[in-house]
């Protein structure tokens, strides 16, 4: 008995025992301030409303036409609790009557499957909700949803008529005159909006919304190493706005046009080093800098698989990149939205 006391007694003692203990010892504090951790963050969370997509309210119907009726109302938004409106509550019986329901973003909604389930186009839904990125539509987001296919027009000049609308559609007249309870040489003044059915989004506007108008500039993987938008300067640390992409990679990288256009200006600046602009369709336009060299020429027209420069650290710069910029009628608009 005392060979056994004087054996457990050594292995207690032992350098190895002590070592295992230490160790285990150590595991659960780690596990006891990681609990703690993390309750902290989550209360941080919950106390300064990060979460999102909830809001505390439900959100109110945005009735934009005036062909919703009154007595509808109260329907769509008891029923926009459970996802979508009965067809009863929408059908008039009339095939050329326009009415609206609205449907709830479910989990895993895309609007090209929303359309399908209505029996309409991806462009009714963006036009309808005016929507201008398809990509985020978020969950618990209601959209209205019109009883046929067809896209909302706006007047851009006063005597448009819904036959001309119509012709420049190339949908029938009588049909877009019947819908919005008009004479089909009825005159409209600038700004009035009219639902055109069966009508189609131009090509441009369906890309720039599903984000699919650019091609990346960089025909390989890159590193991100500055977004869109505010940001402390890596030069004096003073928060400023950075208007496009910055994406870093090799120094010699081939840089393809985003898009086909003509080039329209080459140069060097202190701050761009070598850059190059070059003019889209649209009232577009692209800026690719701190190039290490130009491979293009004022007046060329280029394609997306035109190399039209290479990667390089010129002008203010910490390191080899492709500084990316798109411009809309002389505004910066976030690249992420338009790229494919």
């Amino acid at each position: 008995m005392s060979k056994i006391k004087t054996f457990f007694k050594a292995m207690c003692e032992s350098r190895i025992t002590k070592i295992v203990t230490l160790s285990v010892a150590a595991f659960f504090c780690g596990m006891l301030l990681t609990g703690i951790v993390i309750t902290g963050i989550n209360k941080s969370l919950i106390g300064s409303g990060v979460g999102g997509l909830e809001t505390p309210v439900r959100p109110e119907l945005n009735r934009n036409f005036s062909e919703i009726p009154e007595e509808s109302e109260e329907s769509i938004l008891a029923s926009a609790e459970a996802g979508s409106l009965p067809d009863s509550a929408v059908n008039s019986g009339n095939p050329d009557s326009l009415t609206y329901r609205t449907y709830r973003v479910q989990p895993g909604d895309m609007i090209g499957f929303i359309a399908d389930k209505y029996d309409v186009t991806q462009d009714t839904i963006i036009s309808i909700n005016n929507i201008r990125q398809s990509r985020l539509i978020q969950v618990g987001q209601y959209l209205k949803i019109p009883s046929m296919p067809g896209i909302l027009y706006t007047v851009r000049s006063s005597g448009e008529t819904p036959q001309t609308i119509a012709e420049k559609y190339e949908v029938d007249a009588q049909k877009c005159a019947l819908v919005n309870s008009l004479a089909a040489d009825a005159e409209l003044a600038a700004g009035t909006s009219i639902f055109v059915p069966d009508a189609e989004l131009d090509w441009v506007t369906r890309q720039e919304i599903n984000g699919d108008l650019f091609h990346k500039p960089l025909h390989t993987r890159y590193w991100l190493s500055s977004p869109y938008g505010w940001r402390n300067s890596p030069f004096t640390g003073n928060r400023s706005f950075h208007g496009g992409l910055d994406m870093a990679v090799g120094s010699g990288t081939p840089v393809y046009a985003a898009l086909d256009g003509k080039v329209t200006t080459t140069g060097y600046n202190a701050t761009y080093g070598n850059y190059i602009i070059i003019t889209h369709h649209s009232g577009y336009k692209t800026l690719y800098a701190h190039l290490n060299s130009i491979n293009c020429k004022k007046g060329n027209f280029v394609y997306t698989n035109t190399i039209i420069g290479r990667v390089g650290s010129t002008g203010l710069s910490t390191g080899p990149h492709l500084h990316f910029t798109v411009y809309k009628n002389g505004k910066t608009v976030n690249p992420s939205s338009v790229l494919n």
